[in-house]
């Protein structure tokens, strides 16, 4: 049976860092009507956080019921006067008839919009920094601003200060400038990984904590997040381990690394996207072709997708920090080198995450992985991860 088509969600950060949207993109040439139906009758869609809005690619054979969702805001793009381009010219004058959120993607090619015109403005970072000084405050003063494509710190930065309300997360896959040496607790944080990889008694775990107490209580805020709502709060690395059993615990001290190492109140989005690769990993394990231990165990599928952006974390090179855990052999080389089945989904999901989607498509495919597994897969983890906030 041939897989179909999948679709793409990329979450879109907020000014406070915190995921405040998603964007959808479909594979060049594979946009379909019957993937937007997929998202919208999945439960796991019904189970994301209600706040969040949807950007969704308009599409030329829709009509305006087929195209509106819940919570959605339709996307169009600078078009010609082909019959595609008619075609969405009359769904655009359906939508707006209707009062339904309508956004515009420009170019460089393209001139920009009057303010107002449209409810939403996606605009690439570059774009945006080439044109004149306080063009964007303008924009922003009756129309949304988002900035797109991302890539440098910097960038972020730049888009933070200039009306951008939401951006793209691409630069979370780069090294922030300024920050070459890891910071001593997560290097501590690994040789608790070691330990705990290397099953040591808890005792020796204990120990760790003790030497820095700053861990102990980002793992008592990350552990009594959204993610686990214990019915009471977890008040001890004894009671973590109690309550949470030491393969629970060891997903989320995975995690801690991510967390403020100043145990901060400020969302984190690499401790939110490293969750949702783990998350994703796990889910999608079970599908793998010919899949048997240890590339089928759900835990080794988790860790190698926190592990996944430990080298942008710590700036290190992966091997310099694999050195320092004892893994399995299959995780090691799923991060190293994308081998084995697990190492070629991270590679599927690396290229999604560059927007490399003919990539990311041929990979799941040759994988055989449905594409409604994948975006069920997509928005279980996106809604788990989307729920960890350390608690003070």
């Amino acid at each position: 049976m041939p897989c179909s088509d999948p679709i793409f969600v990329h979450p879109l950060l907020g000014a406070d860092d915190a995921w405040s949207g998603f964007r959808i993109e479909f594979a060049p040439g594979r946009a379909s009507l019957e993937a937007l139906s997929r998202l919208r009758t999945s439960p796991q869609f019904e189970a994301i956080d209600k706040r969040m809005l949807w950007f969704i690619p308009a599409l030329p054979e829709a009509s305006e019921a087929a195209q509106t969702m819940e919570r959605s805001v339709t996307v169009f793009s600078a078009r010609s006067g082909d019959q595609d381009g008619e075609a969405l010219a009359r769904l655009e004058a359906a939508l707006r008839q209707a009062q339904h959120k309508v956004a515009l993607v420009v170019t460089p090619e393209s001139k920009l919009p009057a303010t107002g015109t449209w409810d939403y403005l996606l605009i690439g970072a570059s774009h945006a920094r080439s044109l004149p000084p306080y063009t964007l405050l303008g924009m922003a003063s009756r129309t949304t601003v988002i900035a797109t494509d991302v890539h440098t710190h910097v960038d972020r930065q730049w888009a933070l200060s200039n009306a951008c309300t939401l951006s793209s997360g691409e630069f979370l896959l780069t090294r922030p400038t300024g920050t070459p040496r890891p910071d001593i607790t997560r290097m501590k944080l690994l040789k608790l990984l070691g330990l705990i990889c290397e099953d040591a008694d808890t005792g020796a775990l204990d120990a760790i904590f003790r030497e820095e107490p700053k861990l102990s209580y980002s793992l008592l805020r990350l552990v009594n997040s959204a993610a686990i709502a214990p019915p009471s709060p977890i008040t001890s690395f004894t009671q973590a381990i109690n309550l949470l059993g030491r393969r629970q615990l060891q997903r989320w001290l995975q995690l801690l690394v991510y967390s403020d190492p100043n145990n901060g109140q400020h969302p984190n989005p690499l401790l939110q996207k490293a969750a949702a690769r783990g998350r994703l990993l796990e889910l999608l394990a079970g599908k793998l072709p010919q899949s048997e231990p240890p590339e089928s165990d759900s835990d080794i599928a988790f860790m190698v997708g926190t592990f996944s952006l430990l080298d942008v974390l710590l700036c290190m090179p992966m091997p310099e920090i694999l050195h320092q855990l004892p893994l399995p052999e299959v995780s090691a080389k799923a991060l190293l080198a994308h081998e084995g089945n697990l190492g070629q989904l991270l590679g599927a999901i690396d290229a999604v995450d560059k927007h490399d989607l003919s990539t990311a498509t041929l990979r799941l495919k040759t994988l055989g992985i449905d594409g409604g597994d994948y975006l069920d897969a997509q928005l279980d983890a996106l809604n788990w991860a989307g729920k960890i906030r350390p608690t003070a």
